[in-house]
């Protein structure tokens, strides 16, 4: 290794270096299991998966400082740190890897893809088939990769939007050059295909993918242009789904600066107030649930190949006070369903 590349490994290393709290061990007749945890980045969604998953983890009897390691990485989007994480981690036994985001996953999936060695459940990975981790869902996995993805359907969030606004027409997509809006598009622009949808028109933009942990930061200021120029044009503003469309900045630089609602991918850009007015969200918090209980099966001794991935649930968001700034009627029967979900926020 010549001094150029041992330079680079180092700063890699202290980029990526973990944040791991002291553990307990368990009792000595008890069995510690050990958790590697690779987020893709810090934030939303990666911060609400893994900290439902910790707590159904906990409610099933894998509590961390009592009988449960975990070891916890964020790699900022940057794929090549995964290649550290491994040199790192490949030896140290851990039971099973948790892989949290897209390019989290990718990153493992080229180191270990079917390597039975090691265990992968992957979350918040927009699109698990097109990355190569499995062929399709709800059946045994081919390899050692099982998990939940992150978006709902594209089919049932255009069918979401034309309840609320069934004379849309144009649609607007802002996204960033990152590996999971560059499939998202695609399943976009095959859904444009079906003949229910043939009316719908939606006009693609994209900036800049900016590899840091703040990167969507400067993602959504680069935006801020494309949102300007299709205001006047569109019906419709749809959140993309990346990294940037998850985030506050973007949902609140799109409510300030557009005459148009904004349709989150999320829930948070919904209820927390960030600007979105409503959203189809994949329910984050459900997907933790079911990812603790594919790796309680993996402490226990099941194969990968017996736990097959899965779709997200879904939930309905709505912000009525910018429905109503937006005069959208939402329908009945999805109001109640978002009340009973805790995801209606009364806005101003």
């Amino acid at each position: 290794m010549n001094f150029k590349t041992c330079l680079f490994s180092l700063a890699i290393a202290l980029f990526i270096v973990p944040s791991l709290s002291v553990q307990i061990q368990a009792a000595e007749t008890g069995k510690t299991y050990r958790l590697l945890i690779v987020d893709a980045q810090k934030g939303e969604p990666y911060e609400s998966v893994r900290v439902a998953m910790l707590a159904e983890l906990e409610k099933l009897g894998f509590k961390e400082g009592k009988n449960l390691q975990v070891k916890h990485y964020s790699i900022g989007n940057k794929e090549g740190a995964t290649i550290s994480i491994w040199d790192a981690e490949s030896d140290s036994a851990h039971d099973v890897i948790f892989l949290n985001g897209t390019v989290a996953a990718a990153g493992f999936k080229k180191l270990a893809l079917g390597n039975m060695k090691y265990k992968f459940v992957f979350g918040a990975v927009t699109d698990p088939i097109g990355e190569g981790l499995i062929d399709q869902f709800d059946v045994p996995p081919k390899a050692n990769f099982t998990g939940v993805c992150y978006p709902v359907r594209v089919e049932d969030r255009l069918r979401f939007i034309r309840q609320i606004m069934p004379n849309a027409r144009k649609f607007a997509l802002i996204d960033a050059d990152m590996p999971q809006s560059q499939s998202y598009r695609k399943w976009v622009e095959e859904a444009l295909k079906l003949p229910e949808f043939k009316d719908i028109q939606v006009i693609f933009r994209s900036v800049e993918f900016v590899k840091s942990e703040e990167g969507h930061r400067r993602m959504t200021e680069l935006a801020k242009s494309h949102v300007l120029e299709l205001d006047p044009v569109v019906d419709v503003f749809i959140t993309p789904n990346d990294q940037m469309g998850v985030q506050q900045p973007f949902a609140e630089m799109v409510f300030k600066n557009a005459s148009k609602p904004l349709v989150a991918v999320g829930k948070k850009e919904v209820t927390d107030g960030w600007g979105a007015t409503m959203s189809l969200y994949p329910d984050q918090e459900a997907a933790g649930r079911t990812i603790a209980g594919m790796i309680k099966q993996l402490f226990e001794g099941q194969p990968v190949k017996a736990i097959p991935p899965r779709w997200p649930q879904g939930g309905y968001a709505f912000d009525l006070g910018k429905a109503k700034k937006f005069k959208l009627n939402i329908p009945a029967k999805l109001l109640e369903a978002a009340r009973k979900g805790g995801a209606v926020r009364l806005g101003n």
